[in-house]
This record gives structure tokens, sequence and C-alpha cells, in this order.
């Protein structure tokens, strides 16, 4: 008994083509809460080993890789120096209001800020635009991409479909290392 992936399916790569055709765009979004300006899940069809395939792309920007590599290196040396440590979650009480962490919380949480800016002024972690394709992805072909760019919009989305499909993409292999932004805590109108 095989199982077939629906992403390579001609049909499926029909309707696709279809709904692309009608938004004049070469790319689906896949709804989701985490698609920003920064991050956007979409779909597009493209090739693989000579035949049409649908491609479940996620596409951010470096500076974001960057954060979410910073990151996970914080929580990885929180989780050695805190034995009972296995991440920081909000609640909100019945009024949405956040509850209060606990004191081992807020202290597992200061010392990831601090591995954090430790990191990024050091610059001890450095990034580079890549393309990682996962050929047993459930629906087509994965893709996950980070590009230098200071946004993904409809046109940075566009061009790496054409490039990618056109097989033209460039990726810069110059390491980046970001800082955070700091954010404008001041009011104000």
């Amino acid at each position: 008994m095989s199982i077939t992936n629906v992403g390579f399916n001609p049909e499926n790569i029909e309707k696709l083509r279809s709904e692309l055709k009608k938004s004049g765009k070469p790319f689906k979004i896949i709804p989701d809460e985490e698609n920003s300006d920064e991050f956007v899940n979409f779909y597009f069809i493209g090739m693989y080993e000579g035949k049409e395939v649908i491609y479940d792309a996620a596409l951010y920007t470096l500076r974001l890789h960057h954060a979410s590599e910073v990151y996970e290196i914080a929580e990885h040396e929180a989780a050695k120096k805190f034995p009972n440590f296995n991440g920081i979650s909000y609640e909100e009480d019945e009024n949405g209001n956040m509850l209060p962490l606990t004191s081992e919380q807020e202290e597992v949480g200061w010392f990831i800020t601090e591995m954090i800016m430790e990191m990024e002024e050091e610059e001890t972690v450095k990034v580079q635009e890549f393309v990682d394709i996962d050929t047993f992805h459930d629906y087509g072909i994965g893709l996950d991409a980070a590009l230098n760019v200071e946004f993904i919009d409809d046109q940075v989305i566009s061009k790496f479909i054409m490039e990618f499909n056109d097989d033209t993409l460039e990726l810069d292999e110059t390491m980046y290392a970001f800082q955070s932004e700091e954010e404008d805590v001041g009011g104000g109108e």
C-alpha cells in the first residue's frame, strides 16, 4: 500500500492554478496566525524531479531567523541552568488579564533576556540566507527560506518564486548578526 502525497495530485495542482489565475498572484497565502511582515506561509506551483508539485513554503526575514536562533540557544542554556524549566507560558485570568509569572519563571525570563543581549552584543550567532527543501512533507514539498530583506510582502514573495522556479535564485552567503530593535515604550500623540 502506498501513501500518495496529495500535493503532487494533478487535480489539486489545477485547482490551485485556477485560484492563482483568479487572484493574479503566483502564490496563495495560507491563513496563519504567525503570518506577519517578517514571516509568510504560502503555496505555489513549481517543479520537482520533472513533475509539477505544490510547494508549501515558509519565507521569513533573516532578522527573524537570527532572533529565533538566538532565542533557541538562550532557552537551551536556561534549561541547563534551571533543571525545572520547560518553557515560560503566559496565562490569562477569566477577564483576559495576564497572570503574573512565578518568581522562578521571572528569574528564568531575566536569564534568557540577559543571554540574548550578550549573544547579540558579542555577535556569537550569525546566520545566512538559505533555502531548505523537505521532500517528506505531508502536502507537496515543504520549503523553508530566509532572505536578507526588511520585510516579506507580495513583491518579495513573487520575486522569490520566479527566481526559485527559474533556478536563478542566488543566496547571499554572507554571515549576519542582528541586534534586537529597541521598542519605543513612550507614548505620545
